[in-house]
């Protein structure tokens, strides 16, 4: 399925506008805002919240880039998240969202593979994070 998604038309236009996204922290803090109400909106449980734990995390990367708290995410890594989180927020994509259940098909698969890609990205992501919430006693 991932290569399908990849390949679609739907998946290529936002990759073209991944790179306008990226270089515009107003465009990155509106595709955030909305990649936040999607996830209220469609309200993922259960075997669905690991994914949305995924989306939450891509989000956070995105806004600590956008704010100039974190820039030691690569460049492509970063037009990766921004193309899957505008993939994410269209409602017509591969399998359109409005198709109960199978709607959202498409996008979990996305998110899955994005997560897996960027691995170190992510890891090293996370480390910085918790050295943020870290209070340093002594």
């Amino acid at each position: 399925m991932i290569s399908r998604i990849l390949k679609s038309v739907f998946f290529k236009s936002a990759t073209g506008k991944a790179g306008r996204y990226a270089r515009n922290s107003g465009k990155l803090f509106e595709l955030i805002k909305d990649s936040v109400s999607k996830l209220q909106g469609v309200g993922f449980k259960g075997n669905l919240a690991e994914f949305q734990t995924s989306v939450q995390l891509l989000i956070r990367m995105v806004r600590a880039y956008a704010s100039g708290e974190y820039r030691n995410l690569p460049w492509k890594s970063l037009l990766s998240i921004v193309a899957v989180l505008i993939y994410f927020v269209s409602p017509i994509d591969l399998i359109p969202d409005f198709l109960p259940f199978i709607g959202v098909t498409d996008d979990v698969a996305l998110v899955v593979w994005l997560i897996k890609t960027l691995s170190t990205d992510v890891q090293k992501f996370g480390e910085w994070e918790k050295k943020g919430k870290t209070i340093n006693i002594g």
